[in-house]
């Protein structure tokens, strides 16, 4: 009797695994919106040296998590990222960046040879994420330094963006609060990256020529001459 029900226990179990499958391949994909952006028209812009970019661990997968009520964290059943989504934030804040500074002269960490970078930004995101009750919220800490090192910028991010609660519009204002933070970098970046023009040195007048002093009056030497008599000559 158990032999003859193996064979249907098998079909059965197979068939829900099939069906497992089917479920998770017909997961709707997702990826964040990058807003009205564009191609930078000109070759010539800021020179930016983007990262090292580090992304929290728990952002590192294409599970897309939802923030619960009492702050844990679960994995959406019926949604995901289309791919990682920290690679996916690495070409968003990229392109981003790069059309709002119009600048084609944007390159990720670590540099290619012969890159010579004008501003350095590094980033950290420790927090990306929002639940069917809580808000898109977005941590992040960012530093601007010059082209020899020195410290320029820096920011602690804090940022939240509210939603409907489904995951179309989860991800609408995850994409917002990203943007957010580009349009922050952006002008730090134009404030400390560009140098301010230079004034006009003032034009000197030469110094006026003092008229030189009269000559003191010269004096008349006596001399005397010597004769049968005292003579003096003036």
């Amino acid at each position: 009797m158990t032999a003859q029900r193996l064979p249907a226990i098998l079909l059965l179990a197979g068939l829900l695994g099939l069906a497992g499958c089917m479920r998770y391949q017909q997961a709707p994909l997702y990826q964040l919106d990058s807003g009205d952006i564009r191609v930078p028209s000109a070759e010539q812009g800021i020179a930016v040296l983007l990262g090292p970019v580090a992304i929290a661990d728990y952002l590192q997968r294409e599970a897309l998590l939802q923030r619960q009520a009492d702050g844990s964290l679960t994995a959406a059943d019926d949604a995901r990222w289309a791919g990682s989504l920290a690679a996916d934030l690495d070409q968003q804040l990229l392109r981003q960046l790069a059309s709002r500074l119009d600048s084609q002269r944007l390159v990720l960490a670590p540099a290619t040879a012969g890159f010579v970078p004008q501003v350095r930004l590094g980033l950290s995101i420790t927090r990306l994420d929002s639940g069917p009750q809580r808000p898109a919220v977005l941590e992040a800490q960012w530093r601007l330094a010059g082209a020899d090192g020195k410290l320029l910028d820096g920011r602690l991010v804090h940022l939240e963006e509210g939603h409907n609660g489904g995951i179309v519009d989860q991800v609408r204002a995850q994409s917002l609060v990203v943007q957010q933070l580009v349009e922050q970098l952006a002008v730090a970046v134009e404030t400390h990256g560009t140098p301010a023009p230079q004034a006009p040195a003032p034009t000197r007048k030469p110094a006026p020529i003092k008229p030189a002093p009269p000559a003191a009056p010269r004096i008349p030497v006596v001399e005397p001459m010597r004769d049968e008599s005292e003579v003096f000559r003036f």
